[in-house]
């Protein structure tokens, strides 16, 4: 298969990682699977949290079509697919691990509009400590901060988290 082709494959799988990342986070995690993301809606308290299982059970799919894809099984298209959820992996730890929750010590500053709407649309989502009345699911995408701080006013299912006291 061209290499145009297999490149647009992963680009479009990436893409489609985030309408599936919205739908699993809207609907699975702030719903039966909040019983392993309420660990990401506290303060973390070691290394790992439950939450971080989803990103294990994320990556079968991932790992299962590349490995496909390398026995000859299922082909290229396999491999490309498996690539782009890889990918799409790697740019959730970075850009919400890493960056966001700072898992990892760095000294990135947000500059560009584009990412100081999606970290603050992130902390508008952590606001919320229950798993209902949250706002902003999304994690390369999010909708103007303006409209999330009136969903989140709006809200009256919301558990606003107290804030965190300083030692």
């Amino acid at each position: 298969m061209h290499a145009l082709t297999l490149a647009l494959i992963v680009l479009g799988t990436v893409a489609s990682m985030e309408l599936f990342a919205y739908v699993m986070h809207r609907w699975v995690m702030h719903g039966p699977g909040w019983f392993l993301h309420a660990s990401h809606h506290r303060a973390r308290t070691g290394p790992f949290e439950w939450n971080d299982l989803y990103a294990v059970i994320f990556a079968g799919p991932s790992i299962f079509l590349l490995w496909q894809g390398v026995q000859g099984t299922w082909g290229d298209v396999s491999t490309a697919v498996g690539a782009g959820i890889a990918a799409y992996g790697a740019i959730y730890f970075g850009f919400h691990d890493w960056i966001v929750h700072r898992r990892l010590p760095h000294r990135i500053v947000p500059r560009s509009a584009y990412f100081k709407r999606i970290v603050q649309a992130h902390r508008l989502h952590h606001v919320v400590e229950s798993k209902h009345g949250t706002v902003s699911f999304g994690f390369l995408w999010a909708p103007p901060v303006d409209d999330l701080k009136a969903a989140l006013k709006q809200s009256g299912e919301a558990r606003l988290r107290a804030p965190v006291q300083a030692d």
